[in-house]
């Protein structure tokens, strides 16, 4: 039997390393083997994609440019990671999948929708999540949480507030269009509540 896919969205600290954790204990509980990956990154090549892209002292680069390599991390990831623990009938985890891409490219650097369709087109036509958890928090606090890490902030992070609003935007009107794939959790809620949804969402999803 096949594995699923199950993928965890977000703006930036929206607490979504620690949802993981909670959607992997669940499933573990209830009998499954359970393989975590996150995006980019993943494997050795796409984690050095991953910090290409997040060092700051990447600076700009063409959003275009910053798509392709999102996709050329993703492609690997499929490759080595994804798709052969989903064929041994392991549920998969991803911290972040296409969805990201569409918010972060496609929203927040202003793309549009048809460069992501269209690579999701060539990487991966045939394979989407079968549930995506989209963790919901005000960009306010959710940037508030960065900083309060004390670590620097990444390049991500890094972006202007209307670059993230517009992540946040497109992120929400994917749910609205797709609500039977993603639910929507509130991640500015206590993290007891927190879990509690992503469990709930998990027993009336999975």
């Amino acid at each position: 039997m096949r594995g699923r896919l199950i993928t965890l969205e977000g703006g930036e600290g929206a607490g979504k390393s620690t949802a993981v954790r909670c959607v992997a204990d669940w499933l573990e509980r209830h009998g499954r083997s359970v393989i975590l990956t996150r995006e980019p990154g993943g494997t050795r090549v796409a984690e050095q994609i991953r910090a290409l892209l997040l060092d700051p002292d990447t600076g700009e680069l063409a959003p275009m440019t910053e798509l392709l390599l999102m996709f050329a991390a993703r492609a690997e990831n499929l490759a080595r990671i994804i798709r052969p623990a989903l064929e041994a009938g392991q549920d998969v985890i991803c911290d972040r999948f296409t969805d990201a891409s569409r918010a972060y490219q496609g929203g927040g650097r202003e793309l549009g929708t048809a460069a992501v369709d269209a690579l999701a087109g060539l990487v991966h036509p045939d394979l989407g999540p079968d549930l995506t958890l989209l963790l919901d928090v005000p960009v306010a606090i959710g940037m508030a949480r960065v900083d309060r890490r004390g670590q620097p902030p990444d390049r991500f992070e890094q972006a202007r507030a209307g670059f993230l609003d517009r992540v946040r935007s497109t992120y929400l009107d994917i749910a609205e269009r797709e609500p039977q794939r993603m639910v929507v959790i509130d991640a500015s809620a206590p993290l007891a509540e927190v879990h509690a949804a992503i469990v709930t969402a998990l027993e009336e999803r999975l």
